[in-house]
């Protein structure tokens, strides 16, 4: 079944611990983090603190996005707060095979984003050092926006250059109950939902809404 990871962006917080609380006994799988910087995105969000802060609160699965300038210089930090992945932005990645090499060897999962108007060439010759690829389905820095169908088909052919690598293919941006199974359909395998889940009355359908089998009419 496909991995739900809320986007802690959309959560209250004032209580980020217990929205954590909500969203695990909802049925969620991991906990996603979009660290901004105000530089490489128009937004500033949170660092390595809050990883660490609710690392011993959940047993999720920490999902770091590291939405930032020189993003090798804050590996190790958010490594040792406590993150399972770290994932960062293509387009911020001077040498982008250096950059995931060093998150390996920090013992955490690598993972890179690629920006809607960014090609899939631009990662072609580091799938092998891939654990996971992160499709933007919204141009990165707010919560809230309006999915762009363009990444249907850009996540469809990442599926395909992958062949038999073992590496998920994740999705972020505009992702609710009516775009949910249209990614997974493409080949998604990690849906990151914000509002679509912390902005519901009811986190635990909220959830099962996302991975339902059937599209919605």
């Amino acid at each position: 079944m496909v991995k739900i990871a809320p986007s802690l962006l959309s959560a209250d917080f004032s209580h980020l611990a217990d929205d954590v609380k909500k969203v695990e006994e909802g049925g969620a799988h991991w906990l996603h983090f979009d660290v901004m910087d105000g530089h490489f995105v128009p937004n500033l969000t949170m660092g390595p603190q809050v990883v660490k802060s609710l690392r011993n609160k959940t047993d999720l699965y920490f999902d770091v996005h590291l939405m930032i300038e020189n993003p090798e210089n804050y590996l190790e930090a958010f490594a040792k707060a406590g993150a399972d992945s770290i994932t960062v932005s293509a387009e911020a990645c001077t040498h982008l095979h250096r950059i995931l090499q060093m998150t390996r060897d920090l013992g955490v999962k690598a993972g890179v984003a690629l920006n809607p108007a960014t090609p899939l060439s631009v990662i072609e010759y580091v799938l092998d050092d891939v654990d996971l690829v992160l499709i933007m389905s919204v141009n990165p820095g707010f919560g809230g926006q309006k999915f762009i169908p363009a990444a249907v088909p850009k996540i469809r052919a990442l599926r395909e250059m992958l062949g038999e690598r073992p590496v998920d293919i994740q999705v972020d941006g505009g992702i609710n109950a009516e775009t949910a199974p249209v990614v997974r359909d493409a080949g998604a395998s990690v849906l990151v939902a914000g509002t679509a889940v912390f902005g519901e009355p009811d986190v635990i359908q909220a959830i099962k809404m996302l991975q339902t089998e059937k599209k919605l009419v």
